[in-house]
């Protein structure tokens, strides 16, 4: 069984995911909402249906103390969708608190390229979501 990590923004959803045994994450896309989670619900189907997935973890973004902010508010709503929908899996959050910046620099070390940093920022944000919760769970050795 595989996890699937969700970094939900508001333009863009990066999604990344485990290996079958749960050791490596790699990212898997990014998925453009077009204002509307109706896209994003459509492709996680998909992935769902093509991969064995037991678990979705979603990043939760909170306020660098800890506080909730209107976004929070948002990606809350969007995790009801996704346990109204896909019920019989475990839905869970991380703390997803400077992820994007710590995307930022690993795509400024890499030297990628300006125009492809906004395409792949969230699906790196999302790896860094699910690495982080397979080692707060112990899951990753």
């Amino acid at each position: 069984m595989r996890i699937l990590g969700i970094d939900y923004g508001e333009a863009r959803v990066g999604v990344s995911i485990t290996d079958e045994l749960n050791i490596t994450v790699q990212g898997l896309e990014t998925i453009q909402r077009n204002n509307s989670d109706k896209n994003v619900l459509k492709r996680l189907d998909e992935i769902l249906e093509k991969y064995d997935i037991d678990t979705i973890v979603v990043g939760l973004p909170l306020n660098l103390n800890g506080t909730k902010s209107q976004r929070t508010e948002i990606t809350e709503k969007f995790i009801h969708k996704l346990k109204c929908k896909y019920n019989k899996l475990k839905i869970d959050t991380m703390d997803e608190r400077l992820t994007t910046v710590e995307a930022q620099k690993t795509m400024n070390l890499l030297n990628v390229n300006k125009s492809k940093k906004k395409e792949i920022v969230d699906t790196i944000a999302a790896v860094y979501i699910l690495e982080a919760y397979l080692k707060r769970n112990n899951i990753q050795k």
